[in-house]
């Protein structure tokens, strides 16, 4: 193998790895945005829960117990969450499931943090909470599984009138990136940049994926003009 090879592979795994790293930077944006999305979507029903549980005891167990898991304390924190869901009133239950599936991931507990998603997507009756818990699976699947598998949970959600639709698309193209698919992880991505309704926070993530994903190899947008941002970023 010449010495021109040699450099050429491993410029290119330096760039997959800055992908990959930008994906671990932005997860926590990501997951907030998806919850300031149910917030918006369902806030009426959120304020109902406040209204209804304000002078209940498992609102204080319940920040309790997320309190113990930001100290460190998960074993406390599962505990604490566990009698919040078998006691707790009005929606805390469900409030602490959801926090209890994180925790599971928290933990390098993959399947288990995808199989509590699942089940909560098939339990609730709230639409946009069991939407929620399919795209917490789907982000949860993207660096261990097959496209198809983070497909599965949220092709539903690609409606033009989904509030999801955007999160949902960047689950599938980094799925697709994680799989060496940098083309229609590119083409799915790009979907985000041209939707008008996409906010800015969304949109500056998706800017910087395609620039790396074009990096890459990945064909350049082709409706995309010269002076838009995606083509500057590097």
């Amino acid at each position: 193998m010449s010495e021109e090879n040699i450099f050429s592979e491993v410029d290119e795994e330096l760039r997959s790895e800055r992908m990959r790293n930008l994906w671990r930077k932005f997860a926590p944006w990501v997951f907030g945005a998806i919850i300031l999305i149910i917030l918006a979507v369902a806030g009426k029903e959120v304020l109902t829960w406040y209204k209804n549980d304000i002078s209940a005891t498992s609102s204080d167990q319940f920040y309790a117990a997320v309190e113990m898991a930001e100290d460190g304390d998960i074993a406390g924190a599962q505990l604490a969450l566990s009698q919040v869901i078998s006691d707790g009133s009005g929606q805390y239950p469900i409030l602490a499931q959801f926090r209890v599936a994180s925790l599971l991931l928290e933990d390098g507990k993959v399947k288990e943090a995808i199989a509590a998603y699942d089940a909560l997507s098939a339990s609730l009756s709230n639409q946009r909470l069991r939407e929620l818990a399919l795209v917490f699976a789907a982000f949860a699947l993207v660096d261990n599984s097959e496209v198809s598998e983070v497909e599965g949970r949220v092709s539903g959600l690609l409606g033009l009138d989904n509030p999801f639709r955007n999160i949902a698309r960047e689950a599938i193209g980094l799925s697709q990136f994680a799989n060496n698919d940098i083309n229609a992880a590119r083409q799915t991505l790009e979907l985000i940049a041209l939707d008008p309704f996409a906010n800015n926070e969304s949109m500056g993530r998706v800017q910087i994926y395609i620039a790396q994903l074009i990096s890459l190899g990945a064909e350049a947008p082709q409706v995309i003009s010269d002076s838009d941002p995606i083509t500057k970023v590097q």
